[in-house]
């Protein structure tokens, strides 16, 4: 089967240890032992996702210079890393809300210029705002000028100096998808721990998908299972999160996932495909 991921980081040299370094992420790191983490070239990557049938993947760009002061493995390197597969790699542009009308023009050029760059991200737990913020909404509108979908980042923030799970829960893009009935909207880490909440606001708005990468096989992880094969089917979405967790490994865990053979095409291509417009 054609696999679509959609969360992935190529695990070069540069990723890796943008990653390890960041002012954000360093604890978590030190608490998942990344320092295993081995850096392939970027032909054995390539090698490695034909192996197993991965034919696209998205990659997300970060930017949270304002709050974090660190863009690792910010829009630079998503760029480079996209433009030597553009075949191969879909890039979602991220977006610091913070800056304002200078953000929402790197946007427009990033997309206009590049036809490797096909969405955006955005990250409110590292922004230290909520999605529905004021400061959100002209993104929000270039998005949908530009048709192109967005990535939300959730999950459980864990370690990240200063963040604030509360502003990532999935209520808050609730509020979005209302405002914003064009934006396709794709909740990353499935709004773990809000996991009930998450799979309500993605059912009852049709423009918003989910993909729960990480926290498949955590507490009432078994509820996205349930409503993937009864009320959702359409809307769930594999992403590995790689490297954080080699997507490698995702596969075979998805492989034991208990999805209908329906539902299980779906969630390993045809609901990206349709996100994506592949």
């Amino acid at each position: 089967m054609d696999v679509i991921d959609f969360r992935f980081r190529p695990n070069t040299e540069e990723v890796i240890n943008g990653i390890a370094n960041s002012k954000m992420f360093k604890e978590l790191c030190k608490a998942i032992n990344f320092d295993d983490r081995k850096p392939e070239s970027f032909e054995e990557i390539i090698k490695g996702l034909d192996e197993n049938r991965v034919i696209k993947a998205v990659i997300t760009g970060r930017d949270c210079e304002t709050t974090y002061a660190s863009m690792a493995n910010g829009n630079g390197a998503l760029l480079d890393l996209c433009r030597q597969a553009p075949e191969r790699f879909i890039g979602f542009w991220g977006i610091d809300p913070h800056k304002g009308m200078d953000a929402i023009r790197d946007l427009d050029k990033a997309v206009n210029t590049y036809d490797c760059i096909q969405g955006a991200a955005v990250d409110p737990y590292l922004a230290k705002i909520y999605p529905n913020d004021a400061k959100y909404y002209p993104v929000y509108s270039k998005c949908c000028e530009l048709g192109i979908p967005i990535i939300f980042t959730t999950g459980t923030a864990s370690f990240v100096p200063g963040a604030v799970i509360d502003h990532v829960a999935p209520r808050y893009i609730d509020f979005v998808a209302r405002d914003f009935p064009e934006l396709k909207i794709v909740i990353s880490h499935g709004g773990y721990p809000w996991v009930n909440e998450a799979v309500i606001v993605t059912q009852r708005n049709k423009n918003v998908y989910m993909e729960i990468s990480e926290y498949e096989l955590w507490p009432q992880a078994d509820a996205y299972i349930h409503a993937a094969n009864t009320i959702i089917g359409d809307k769930l979405m594999y992403a590995s999160a790689h490297p954080f967790i080699d997507y490698r490994e995702q596969l075979e865990k998805y492989a034991q996932l208990a999805f209908t053979d329906e539902v299980r095409e779906n969630v390993m291509y045809k609901n990206a495909a349709k996100v994506l417009g592949v």
